[in-house]
């Protein structure tokens, strides 16, 4: 604002002297215009100190201006983001379709085009707490009464894709907590919108998936969970050493708390990582009929009665000390599931993801994943689903993703092959 006020003032200053340096030119006899004045009996005497007195008025009025200016910035500024507050985001653009078996009545086969979009805001208010917001929208079809499931919103097949979302073109909150330090070691979370993995000590998994059931080292039922409210405290150690324990209530918003007429997923997760590699293992007690759906069978998702069972999973990954090298990280996982007022319900689960990153390019990735869904004991059929995609890196903030995907009697039914392919574009801002 210095600059801006010094430019004004040289302006005020030039048109003040203007017509003096005119008038000199002009070789004026100054001893005769006071005399002239002197004659007059003018009232005022036009001096020095008469053009002081107007620069020092026009200096008044210019001063006021520019703090009216600075004033009206400065409140502009109070309305924007906080300085601690930070945004990132991203748009991803999918089109694709599927293949099934005649005897999959559920799914339909079309050509769809949909999109997602997201936006994280993340603000601190001490320097070492955040508060964290993901604002999600997206077209992704819903189920309909009588019509077939369109391709990528469907649980019960594995074709959800990890991109996925059915908020019908509206913006809501979908994710919402606070997290803040308990001394050096411990961290408290807590939120109205939150689901148990974000607040494990522990990364289950580095396999980057495209289809939801393969997240987490297998979407199962040792780390299946459900957008509620819950909270949790984890340990971590300096050594690697991680432990945490959390819960989430769906319908807690509603119904309370940790009550029985809510679902309740209670989890307990141990885990030791190093940079190249992780191993964890997780208890999660799940209470009041609380079901996964994403990587699990018709008959491996079922929990009848009250539904309370004791789930298991296990994971661990290893990376090489270097990318673009023929040897991919690889991720693990098995989950083994017993219902407690049931008997012969036990259901596991497996999983094997392998990734190689800067094969052909810089940040470019191949991926590829397969497993068997979480299935009961008793069922006759093998199920299986598999992914691979290679992810290309156009530039800093677009990438392109070709994906293919299927799976054999995925759902637990006799004849239930699928086959899809996709192609996502991702902007990420």
């Amino acid at each position: 604002m210095k600059l801006f006020q010094k430019m004004l003032v040289a302006g005020t200053a030039l048109s003040l002297i203007a017509p003096v340096a005119s008038q000199a030119s002009e070789t004026v006899n100054l001893e005769e215009m006071n005399s002239y004045v002197r004659s007059e009996k003018t009232s005022s005497r036009i001096d020095s100190k008469t053009f002081l007195n107007e620069v020092k008025e026009d200096l008044a009025k210019i001063n006021s201006r520019v703090d009216g200016l600075e004033a009206k910035q400065n409140n502009f500024e109070a309305g924007g983001f906080s300085d601690t507050t930070t945004m990132d985001g991203k748009a991803v653009f999918t089109v694709g379709a599927l293949d099934a078996d005649d005897s999959i009545t559920a799914l339909n086969e079309n050509t769809v085009f949909q999109y997602m979009y997201v936006m994280n805001l993340n603000s601190s208010f001490t320097g070492d707490d955040n508060l964290y917001v993901r604002i999600k929208t997206g077209n992704g079809p819903k189920d309909s009464a009588g019509e077939k499931t369109l391709p990528f919103n469907e649980t019960a097949y594995g074709t959800y894709l990890s991109s996925a979302n059915q908020n019908g073109d509206g913006l809501k909150v979908d994710k919402l907590w606070y997290s803040m330090p308990l001394g050096d070691n411990f961290t408290f979370t807590a939120g109205p919108k939150i689901e148990n993995y974000y607040m494990h000590g522990t990364t289950p998994s580095i396999y980057k998936p495209v289809l939801k059931q393969f997240t987490l080292g297998g979407n199962a039922s040792a780390y299946g969970a459900s957008t509620s409210p819950g909270a949790g405290l984890t340990w971590t150690g300096d050594s690697g050493l991680a432990i945490s324990t959390n819960f989430t209530s769906k319908s807690g918003n509603s119904l309370g708390l940790l009550t029985d007429e809510t679902d309740t997923s209670w989890a307990t997760q141990i885990g030791y990582t190093q940079p190249q590699y992780s191993i964890s293992a997780i208890v999660n007690q799940k209470y009041g009929g609380w079901a996964d759906s994403y990587f699990t069978t018709a008959s491996g998702k079922l929990r009848p009665g009250d539904g309370s069972s004791t789930n298991i999973g296990l994971r661990g990954w290893w990376r090489p000390e270097e990318t673009g090298v023929a040897t991919p990280s690889i991720s693990v996982g098995f989950d083994t599931s017993e219902i407690d007022s049931s008997s012969n319900s036990n259901t596991t689960m497996y999983f094997v993801g392998l990734q190689w990153q800067d094969m052909f390019q810089a940040d470019d990735r191949i991926g590829l994943a397969f497993g068997q869904p979480q299935k009961r004991e008793d069922e006759t059929t093998d199920p299986f689903a598999w992914e691979a995609y290679y992810q290309f890196q156009v530039n800093d903030a677009v990438t392109l993703t070709p994906a293919v995907f299927g799976g054999s009697d995925r759902n637990g039914e006799a004849t239930g092959d699928i086959t899809g392919a996709v192609l996502e574009t991702t902007f990420k801002f």
